[in-house]
């Protein structure tokens, strides 16, 4: 059994009902500098009570699984160096071995399962890497949408990645791909993407009773819910095909691989973006709490059984 360390506030909204949300803390210690990932970590706890919702970011510090971070070790976080990006593979280990580490999105969906939160915001996704029929780089994240009951809300995969080849991993694995108040994938920093979303709920009752009516089927995993960056905040993706081709190109030109290519292609286009895509980045995992919190009213609790 798995000793879950939750923080007061987590722990206080549980006796009393109130829904959850899970947060992902490598948004904290990979996503951006100090002290602007600790600033934007605090927005969006707070948009998410502001939604009527509790946040639960989540994190490994020194051997123990957080759920919820208090103030003070959300800061701690923030400065550390060398923290572990802990996925399905690595999480065991760290705890095992009293590491720190920041949880990706697969790791966020198993702890919060263990936690009994059903909803998770991020911002996006792993998916499948360009030329991943070579490489055969493909995010974790996707086997864990297909085997943890947890409802995402993500702005997409990362537009980085192969749009085409994750959709079709993620309709192979049965993993209901659900656009938001349209029918077109969105693209992370681009509202829209020109491929078709195979499903689409414009409410988040909808969304709710799909996640309870899964469970009850006795079918696994959980929901992808892709929610498209507001217009005001999106960078185009006709603006943004030539800066990532570019990216890619270097990165390949570098020799770059394996971990080290999703921020060596982030850093590039924030470069050529000019900051645009680090502030396009902050607004979608804000939309994106916003949703997960209404989600998780609507389930009631957001608290389920890890059964």
């Amino acid at each position: 059994m798995i000793d879950l360390h939750f923080s007061q506030e987590v722990r206080a909204a549980r006796h009393a009902g109130t829904p959850l949300v899970a947060l992902e803390s490598t948004i904290i210690t990979h996503g951006m500098p100090y002290p602007q990932n600790i600033e934007v970590a605090a927005q969006v706890e707070a948009d998410i009570r502001a939604a009527g919702a509790t946040p639960a970011t989540i994190a490994v510090l020194e051997g123990q699984l957080h759920i919820g971070l208090e103030p003070e070790q959300l800061r701690a976080l923030g400065q550390a160096r060398d923290v572990a990006k802990l996925s399905r593979a690595d999480l065991a280990v760290c705890l095992a071995t009293a590491g720190t580490g920041a949880t990706t999105v697969a790791a966020t969906m198993i702890a919060a399962h263990l936690a009994g939160i059903a909803v998770f915001a991020t911002g996006g996704i792993g998916g499948v890497h360009q030329g991943a029929g070579d490489s055969f780089d493909i995010s974790a994240d996707l086997h864990e949408l297909a085997q943890t009951p947890v409802t995402v809300v993500a702005a997409g995969a990362k537009a980085i990645l192969d749009l085409p080849k994750t959709l079709e991993v993620l309709e192979t694995l049965g993993v209901p791909v659900i656009a938001y108040g349209q029918d077109e994938l969105p693209a992370f920093w681009s509202a829209r993407s020109a491929l078709m979303a195979p499903l689409r709920m414009d409410d988040p009752g909808s969304i709710a009773r799909a996640h309870v009516l899964r469970a009850a089927l006795g079918v696994p995993g959980g929901q992808l819910v892709v929610n498209p960056i507001p217009t005001a905040d999106e960078i185009p993706a006709d603006t943004l095909a030539p800066i990532i081709a570019q990216a890619q190109s270097d990165a390949r030109r570098d020799g770059v691989s394996g971990k080290a290519v999703t921020p060596y292609l982030l850093h590039h286009i924030y470069q050529q973006t000019q900051g645009r895509s680090l502030t396009a980045n902050i607004a979608l995992v804000r939309n994106n709490a916003r949703l997960a919190a209404a989600i998780a009213r609507e389930m009631g609790t957001g608290v389920v059984s890890s059964a």
